[in-house]
């Protein structure tokens, strides 16, 4: 019988072995090659001036490597990294307890910064700007005002929801950067190293396979090649073939676009349940039983970079390439 403490064990395997395959050093990041060029030109000028670097902004879609990016900054520059997440900043105070305990020239990471309220943003905005923090002690007419200096730090922030972040709060960013969805060369460049790290042969074809099914994405291109390492340890004498692959790749329920079980709910659900569409995002998700949240920001981004999907003002459609992937005839689904 699995035990709690045999779960924690397993996730926390888990979770070292996925910082085992983070990079450390630029050269071991692959693609967002303009992204790169812009930070080691950013972080190389600080170090020249002896100065913390700039605070800065990722944005883009789950999985694309923003957590990574802040950790390197941080290899980079010789600063210590603090985590934290937007959710987590419920008030001024948890802001303001972070920022005065750290270090000259740390970094303070701050995921899913959308999710930030606006008591914890009107703390940030002196602190990024002016290095002041203004803490009010007391209420009513006894309230009184009183400033801390702050050491030198940077703020990271991250988020798949720019357009959530509020202007004064993006406008505290020195460098705001976009992170785009990885062509299949480089995820292939990701999964070669990585099974090198892991230990496992990887036969070139399996690359291939594994690279077309990560949704354009490299944590998704972890998660894939871990299974797939799972299967030929059990089955194949830790080589990862392309019989490896497909075993994983049905286990999972994923098929050769990349589309899990999900996707192909959502398709069908506007095909089947709206006629094609359009349909509004809480119609789907009271359909699919999933968080609009969820199917925004994860599920939508990469059923539209394959043309599956498009969203338009009225709501979602499928296209033409939905219906003939699902093997599904367009009158026939309308009847």
């Amino acid at each position: 019988m699995t035990t709690r403490d045999d779960n924690n064990t397993q996730l926390n395997e888990e979770v070292n072995l996925d910082l085992s395959l983070r990079p450390n050093r630029w050269e071991d990041y692959v693609g967002q090659e303009n992204v790169k060029a812009n930070l080691r030109l950013i972080i190389d000028a600080a170090k020249g001036r002896n100065e913390s670097c700039d605070h800065l902004l990722f944005y883009g879609p789950p999985g694309l490597g923003k957590t990574t990016l802040a950790y390197l900054i941080g290899k980079q520059m010789g600063a210590n990294v603090k985590s934290t997440s937007g959710p987590a900043l419920e008030k001024a105070g948890d802001v303001a307890a972070l920022l005065t305990n750290l270090e000259p020239n740390e970094i303070l990471f701050i995921d899913e910064a959308h999710r930030v309220n606006t008591m914890v943003e009107e703390i940030l905005y002196p602190a990024m700007e002016s290095r002041k923090l203004h803490l009010i002690v007391g209420k009513g007419p006894s309230a009184r005002t009183f400033s801390l200096d702050l050491p030198p730090f940077t703020i990271i922030a991250a988020t798949t929801k720019a357009n959530m972040l509020s202007a004064p709060l993006r406008s505290r960013f020195g460098a705001t950067f976009r992170l785009d969805y990885y062509e299949p060369k480089d995820l292939s460049r990701i999964i070669e190293r990585n099974a090198q790290l892991l230990g496992v042969k990887l036969k070139p074809e399996a690359t291939k396979k594994l690279a077309e099914a990560a949704r354009f994405t490299p944590r998704t291109a972890n998660r894939l090649l871990k299974r797939a390492r799972d299967y030929a340890q059990v089955y194949l004498n830790n080589i990862i073939t392309d019989e490896a692959v497909a075993k994983t790749l049905e286990l999972l329920e994923i098929d050769s676009l990349g589309l899990d079980n999900t996707d192909r709910q959502l398709l069908r659900a506007i095909i089947e349940k709206f006629n094609g569409g359009p349909a509004g995002l809480k119609a789907l998700s009271a359909a699919l039983n999933e968080e609009p949240g969820t199917i925004e920001d994860v599920y939508e981004p990469f059923l539209m970079k394959l043309g599956l999907l498009n969203r338009t003002p009225a709501g979602r459609t499928a296209t033409a390439l939905a219906y003939e992937h699902l093997g599904l005839n367009k009158k026939e689904s309308l009847l």
